[in-house]
């Protein structure tokens, strides 16, 4: 069962991974200087929550991904999408991995048992939560 916890848990871990790493190439191409704070809240959401995942995995004696993994497919396709089409184009990108993001932990919250399921439905799961609708605003605010 903890393998297993930890399997679940390395796949959040490298999705807030590849989350960070969207973020900082969004902020790097970012001219807008009206967007960088919320986008750099939302990152820093997603900073906590790699370190949370790390920490727990660890506590279930398990080995914490190191990278994004296929994840990272995602955020170079962001960083080229954000360089072609502009913020409009970079910020629908970022909802839409937060759409994905979310949708990971609604269907996988409960591959994990015990004190992990809760770290996720308590912890994890509403945090990406408020990340995702910060973001969504945002986007509203660009019409």
């Amino acid at each position: 069962m903890a393998q297993n916890d930890v399997e679940t848990l390395n796949s959040f871990l490298r999705g807030e991974i590849s989350a960070v790493e969207t973020y900082r190439q969004a902020l790097e191409r970012l001219s807008d200087d009206r967007l960088r704070p919320q986008l750099e809240v939302c990152q820093k959401d997603h900073e906590q929550r790699v370190a949370a995942i790390r920490e727990r995995i660890e506590r279930l004696g398990g080995t914490p991904a190191e990278g994004s993994g296929p994840w990272g497919v995602f955020a170079k396709l962001v960083e080229g999408g954000a360089s072609a089409f502009g913020e409009k184009a970079a910020i629908q990108a970022l909802e839409e991995g937060e759409d994905h993001g979310l949708a990971d932990y609604q269907r996988d919250a409960d591959q994990v048992h015990g004190d992990a399921r809760r770290f996720v439905r308590m912890e994890l799961l509403p945090a990406q939560k408020r990340t995702h609708e910060r973001l969504s605003r945002l986007k509203k605010t660009l019409h």
